[in-house]
């Protein structure tokens, strides 16, 4: 057993046998997973094959999620009740700079709309991380790659001398 999923995967008495937990604990353990957020998460890089260096990126998460209890962080030893907070994070693991980053709470759904400035012309790879600050195990990441053409000069004076 590695993770929550696991322990919500085995058959009844296999979990029983394995973890030899009173009725209480076992009721508390079976609370917690209940609560554990499994959370759908989609993204799309808006204009990705148009992007141009110095302008913008703009990355769309559209976040869901499956189970429907929703309340305050099992943490029976933390001090005072808490509320799940998650952070959306764009990175570039090659310079280990972050060039994005928002904080929300999620209920349901979230659509959150993530900006940063195009870097150089060049191929270059991102990663979003969807990090939970309350539960360990359900942090999420996603790898992408953007394409940056040159930026196109525009003029407002015609090439022609006026006389």
């Amino acid at each position: 057993v590695e993770s929550i999923f696991d322990i919500l995967d085995l058959e009844d008495d296999v979990r029983n046998e394995l973890l030899q937990l009173p009725d209480n604990k076992m009721q508390d353990l079976a609370r917690y997973c209940n609560r554990y957020p499994n959370i759908e998460l989609t993204y799309k890089v808006h204009d990705k094959d148009s992007l141009k260096s110095g302008g913008s990126v703009v990355v769309t998460v559209e976040l869901e999620r499956e189970d429907e209890i929703i309340g305050h962080v099992i943490a029976p030893l933390f001090p005072v009740k808490r509320e799940e907070g998650w952070w959306i994070v764009i990175g570039d693991p090659k310079s280990n700079t972050l060039t994005s980053i928002k904080r929300i709470t999620l209920y349901q759904k979230a659509s959150v709309k993530l900006e940063f400035q195009a870097p150089e012309v060049g191929h270059h790879e991102y990663v979003l991380f969807f990090m939970c600050d309350s539960y360990m195990g359900c942090d999420q990441e996603y790898s992408f790659k953007i394409n940056v053409k040159e930026a196109t000069a525009t003029s407002d004076s015609s090439s022609g001398d006026e006389q």
